[in-house]
C-alpha cells in the first residue's frame, strides 16, 4: 500500500488580486503561506518518501512550507537535472554533479521540480482581471475558458492539453514509485491537479467541470494493488 498526497498551492498574489495567473511566476500571499503551513500540519504524521512540484514558485513555496511542519526528520533536497550545466575553470560540468550529497541518504527527502506539473497556460488572459474579463466576454464564455475540458482560452491551454503533459509525467515519474510502495507528495496547481484527479477517479468531461481543488488543502489517495481509494480521514 502507498499514499498519494495532492495539494494545490496556497493563495498567490494574483489569486488575491483576481487576475488570471497561469504560468506567470508569482509568490504566495501571507494568507497563502498560512494555508500551506496548515496543510502541512494536516499531513505531518504521514510518511513521505518523495516530493514532486512544478517549476512555479507558488507551488514550490507551498511544498517547502508544508514540509517544514513534517515530523519525519528528513531534509528536503531539490534534485537538479543533468541538463543544467555551469562553467568552471575545469570546463563545463553538470550542476547535478556539483550539488550531489555523499552523505547518508536516509535523511534526505528528494524533491523533483517539473514543468509538466505547471498550471494550465492561460494565453491572452494571463494578467487580466477576471471580473473585467467576464464583463467584456460574458460569464458563460469565461466559464468555458476556465472550466471546459477541451476549449482553451485564446492562445492558451485547455484542461485536455494540460492533461497531455501532466498525465505522461504522472505515469512515468510518480506512478512507478507509488507501485513500489513509496508515499508521494505532489504540490501543484488547480488545473494540473484536476487533470490527475480526473484520471484517478475516472471523471467524465462533464463531471470535471464541477471539480474544485481548494488551496492549501491536502487530498489523499491510498493505492493498493493498482486500485485507488480517496481517504476522508488520514
Amino acid at each position: 500500500m502507498s499514499l498519494l498526497i495532492l495539494m494545490r498551492h496556497g493563495q498567490s498574489v494574483w489569486n488575491a488580486a483576481n487576475l488570471f495567473t497561469g504560468w506567470v511566476n508569482v509568490p504566495l500571499t501571507p494568507k497563502g503561506i498560512d494555508e500551506a503551513v496548515e496543510g502541512g500540519r494536516q499531513i505531518a504524521h504521514l510518511a513521505i518518501d518523495e516530493v514532486h512540484t512544478s517549476t512555479l514558485i507558488r507551488a514550490q513555496m507551498t511544498a517547502m512550507l508544508a514540509l517544514s511542519e513534517h515530523k519525519n526528520g528528513k531534509t528536503p533536497v531539490v534534485q537538479t537535472s543533468q541538463m543544467v550545466e555551469i562553467k568552471s575553470d575545469s570546463g563545463e560540468v553538470s550542476m547535478a554533479d556539483w550539488s550531489k550529497t555523499n552523505g547518508p541518504s536516509e535523511h534526505i527527502l528528494p524533491v523533483y521540480m517539473a514543468s509538466e506539473l505547471n498550471e494550465r497556460m492561460y494565453g491572452d488572459l494571463q494578467g487580466l482581471n477576471k471580473q473585467e474579463t467576464r464583463e467584456k466576454y460574458g460569464d458563460e464564455q469565461v466559464k468555458i475558458w476556465r472550466r471546459s475540458y477541451d476549449v482553451p482560452p485564446p492562445n492558451g491551454e485547455s484542461l485536455e492539453l494540460t492533461a497531455k503533459r501532466t498525465l505522461p509525467y504522472f505515469s512515468s515519474a510518480i506512478l512507478p514509485q507509488l507501485d513500489a510502495g513509496k508515499n508521494i507528495f505532489v504540490a501543484a496547481h488547480g488545473n494540473s491537479l484536476r487533470s490527475v484527479i480526473m484520471d484517478i477517479e475516472g471523471l467524465s468531461r462533464e463531471e470535471v467541470l464541477g471539480l474544485e481543488v481548494p488551496t492549501g488543502t491536502p487530498i489523499v489517495y491510498e493505492r493498493l494493488e493498482g486500485n485507488w481509494k480517496r481517504l476522508d480521514e488520514f
